[in-house]
């Protein structure tokens, strides 16, 4: 299975960047691991809904030049649903039964994501209600995909 994550902005805190690879590290056992960065736009503090929607539609024309028609796209979005890690392993093994081994899971920056981003993905996952810094959800998610291919193994790990 191919499994490329796209995000936005560039990852600076070193304790991430080494939690990441730890997990990417661990996941090349099961899957070929790709870690996408599109550049963040710029943007100053008080923006108007107008300015907010731009910036979000720059971002979205990054994002989508890096996903191909062939891959399956999961939008990270706050209001998408909320599968537990085994539903979550589960809808990962039946796609991969199904013939779909590109996954895409793609992390907006600090505005969120574009309608057009969200109009291309097949499913828009949560995390939960919380709200996570954009930079800690790409170390949940390599965490959660890890753990989803050793839940489909019947390995340990998910206690």
């Amino acid at each position: 299975m191919n499994i490329k994550i796209i995000s936005v902005g560039k990852l600076k805190e070193k304790y991430l960047v080494q939690g990441i690879n730890e997990y990417v590290k661990r996941l090349g056992a099961y899957a070929k691991i790709e870690l996408v960065e599109v550049a963040d736009e710029k943007a100053p503090e008080n923006l108007s809904d107008l300015e907010m929607l731009q910036v979000k539609e720059k971002e979205a024309e990054r994002i989508l030049a890096k996903i191909k028609e062939q891959e399956y796209v999961f939008a990270l979005v706050i209001n998408g649903t909320n599968p537990t890690s085994e539903a979550f392993a589960k809808q990962i093994d039946q796609l991969g039964i199904r013939g779909k081994s590109q996954l895409v899971f793609v992390i907006g920056g600090s505005l969120g994501l574009s309608d057009s981003v969200l109009k291309r993905s097949n499913t828009q996952i949560s995390f939960g209600k919380m709200t996570y810094p954009h930079q800690l959800m790409r170390l949940i998610l390599v965490e959660q995909v890890y753990r989803a291919f050793r839940i489909n193994r019947g390995e340990p790990y998910h206690k």
